[in-house]
């Protein structure tokens, strides 16, 4: 996982990877309806930066610098890329967000009509938790930190997390939502699948408490640096770039930090909240932390 290359080359190398080995993972689907498959294969395989799973595995290498832990993680790795990828799914449907376009192609329910979207999201999300049963039963890792990561991918992801952060997104109307409310949204809608991607590498690695305390704040901050430089591009970002419309937020009168705050003061608070990742980095006592500093000011420059 320690790499020569810049971090953009990098994450760009450990994406196809990571897409690689979630084309393998459909095999264990066989005999399901071919249509379901190939639903869920045209989101899995659409394209994307793979931010969660490269965190993960560079997590577990942070946490002890030995590739055999990074092949262990890429179990989890792929657990939260089916979660997001469900996301992003019903997030495209004409009851939410009512989108066209994902990373420059029609979206899955454009291709595959409402239904089969709707189905290869449930399907993505009910796989993701075998991913990590897996793992403990071939006795890669102890059942009590399968526990933990199966605990904390369905608190992260549900009502209390991923979940509740979209509701709060879609109850959300300019001129009401107030700053805090915004701050819920970006945490729960984006923040914590990044939260229990550095958590989930850090524990296959055998973190300590404090350790994974540090972690925790490294993916809130960089999370919410993520969502809130999202927020930018939707302004002053590049269509081509993006694979997606700019101005959708301003269309559909989301409410957003830009919005709310100005757009130099977001851009302001993205490089705070990067330093504050940094920071938590650097106080963690990791075997090797280049690639979570480098990650960090990656997500600050990055144009889409």
């Amino acid at each position: 996982m320690e790499h020569s290359v810049s971090i953009h080359n990098h994450i760009q190398l450990v994406a196809g990877e990571i897409t690689e080995e979630l084309k393998r993972s459909l095999a264990q689907f066989d005999g399901a309806p071919s249509k379901l498959i190939e639903a869920m294969e045209y989101s899995l395989t659409a394209g994307g930066k793979r931010l969660r799973p490269y965190l993960v595995l560079a997590a577990a290498y942070a946490v002890n610098a030995d590739e055999a832990m990074v092949r262990k993680a890429i179990a989890p790795a792929c657990a939260v890329e089916f979660i997001h990828t469900y996301s992003l799914i019903h997030d495209d449907l004409p009851a939410m967000d009512n989108d066209d376009l994902r990373r420059g192609k029609p979206t899955n329910h454009k291709v595959f009509g409402d239904a089969m979207a709707i189905l290869a999201g449930d399907a993505l999300l009910t796989a993701a938790f075998g991913f990590i049963t897996a793992l403990v039963k071939q006795g890669q890792v102890d059942a009590a930190v399968g526990i933990e990561i199966i605990d904390e991918l369905s608190r992260y992801a549900g009502a209390l997390g991923m979940v509740g952060g979209q509701v709060a997104d879609m109850q959300g109307e300019q001129g009401i939502t107030s700053i805090e409310q915004l701050e819920y949204i970006h945490q729960h809608k984006t923040s914590d699948l990044v939260v229990f991607s550095v958590k989930a590498g850090a524990r296959i690695a055998g973190a300590s408490e404090y350790q994974l305390q540090q972690l925790e704040q490294y993916g809130r901050n960089i999370g919410m640096a993520f969502q809130i430089q999202d927020d930018i591009l939707d302004i002053i970002g590049d269509e081509q770039k993006l694979g997606k419309p700019v101005h959708s937020d301003i269309n559909e009168q989301k409410v957003t930090y830009p919005f709310l705050i100005g757009l130099e003061e977001s851009k302001e608070l993205v490089a705070k909240l990067t330093e504050e990742a940094k920071a938590a980095v650097m106080d963690a006592d990791l075997a090797y932390t280049d690639q979570l500093l480098e990650l960090a000011d990656y997500l600050v420059h990055r144009e889409y």
